[in-house]
């Protein structure tokens, strides 16, 4: 009877064995598929990240480059309205230097010879109205046998306009028309040069 009851614990004992190990076996088994498909997920998700990064990096790279684009083109506008302007300037002090009280009753003068008979209405900057008034008035009406009137506007910084009808027509040789005229010769082939510049990069 003893040795039964010792044969059913060892039975007993060995099923609880077999169980346990079975048991670990199978937590063992679920822990191992568990952690694989944790494994798998998380490549996944490093993997979709890695190509989000890419993604933004070719965006921020695609806008990078359109911005330098457009810094460029802004900056070589810029530049060119910048030496436009400089190019204005200049014209102008070279034209207002040649535009002397002398100069302008030579100019009155032979292009008052060629007109018509009737009076010469010359308008010019009232600094230049005074002078040519004082010291060459006399000698133009002379050259010229004719009129000549003068009259001032302070919308005339150097230069003249002349009319030889009365006023009903004029011809502009002030400063600001010079420089459009000289401007509108030079500046397109400056644009060349630096268009030049620019395609040789």
């Amino acid at each position: 009877m003893a040795e039964t009851i010792k044969e059913l614990l060892d039975k007993i004992h060995e099923e609880g064995i077999q169980a346990a190990q079975s048991r670990a076996a199978a937590i063992e088994s679920e822990a191992k598929l568990q952690a694989q498909a944790l494994i798998q997920k998380a490549q996944a998700q490093a993997k979709q990240i890695i190509e989000e990064a890419k993604l933004s990096a070719q965006k921020l790279e695609q806008t990078t480059k359109v911005g330098l684009q457009q810094a460029g083109r802004d900056t070589l506008l810029e530049l060119r309205r910048q030496i436009n302007r400089m190019l204005d300037a200049l014209i102008k002090q070279q034209v207002a230097g040649a535009l002397s009280p002398q100069e302008l009753a030579g100019i009155i003068a032979s292009l008052a010879k060629q007109a018509p008979g009737q009076d010469v209405i010359v308008t010019l900057s009232p600094q230049d109205q005074a002078r040519i008034e004082q010291e060459f008035l006399a000698q133009l009406k002379e050259q010229v046998k004719k009129g000549i009137v003068l009259k001032a506007s302070d919308d005339i910084s150097a230069g003249l306009v002349i009319s030889f009808d009365g006023g009903r027509s004029q011809f502009e040789f002030t400063d600001q028309a010079l420089v459009e005229y000289i401007g509108g010769s030079l500046k397109p082939k400056l644009s060349a040069i630096l268009n030049e510049g620019q395609d040789s990069r």
